[in-house]
């Protein structure tokens, strides 16, 4: 694992998006429903307890947050879509909000969707692919709580997910996931490190 990931540290959350940091460098934002386990999925591929939890705190559910990893790269934790408290007049503020993000965002280079793997495909997974589209972001998906399922129905979704993605217009890759037993985490850091392009470390071998 890059050990860049281990420094991530919060930095800001922006209720629209004038209030986001500076529009530079590189983003990889992280979508998904309020329940599909987004925040479980950032904390374990940085390796901290509580990093993402600034978005689960009631009301700040519509926020972007922001998490800096260096001075070039940040990790962006979208509101979670069907926070079933929140009222309509929100929700379009949200839909809008997003909207002029994945449109305007400069530092945007690719987004993580994150879907329970016994819920894929949702109304809003299916905006977000939509969206991507439209803007041409490369789109990563984890299917979450793969620990829910046995390894023979959780590969039988991840299946049906890529036939039902096949014709999508953009590069979308799909993986199984597991905050819980981890499963799936050396596949991730391997798409963030593509997309924040990182250099690989080549350790020397001894003569």
């Amino acid at each position: 694992m890059n050990p860049a990931y281990h420094q991530a540290k919060f930095i800001n959350s922006a209720p629209r998006l004038q209030d986001a940091p500076p529009d530079q460098g590189m983003e990889i934002a992280f979508a998904g429903r309020s329940n599909a386990g987004k925040s479980s999925a950032i904390n374990t591929l940085v390796q901290q307890n509580a990093l993402a939890r600034v978005s689960k705190t009631p009301g700040r559910t519509q926020l972007l947050n922001f998490f800096e990893i260096d001075a070039q790269r940040k990790l962006v934790d979208l509101p979670g879509f069907g926070y079933a408290k929140v009222p309509l007049a929100l929700k379009r503020d949200w839909q809008k909000m997003m909207e002029s993000y994945l449109k305007n965002r400069q530092a945007l280079c690719g987004i993580v969707l994150v879907m329970d793997i016994r819920h894929p495909l949702t109304e809003f997974d299916w905006q977000m692919v939509e969206w991507c589209e439209h803007t041409n972001l490369p789109l990563h998906i984890l299917l979450t709580k793969a620990d829910k399922l046995k390894f023979g129905a959780a590969k039988n979704t991840l299946l049906k997910v890529q036939r039902d993605l096949s014709k999508v217009t953009i590069v979308v890759t799909i993986q199984l996931f597991s905050a819980l037993n981890k499963t799936g985490i050396d596949d991730v850091h391997q798409m963030l490190d593509e997309w924040f392009e990182f250099k690989p470390v080549v350790s020397e071998e001894p003569n």
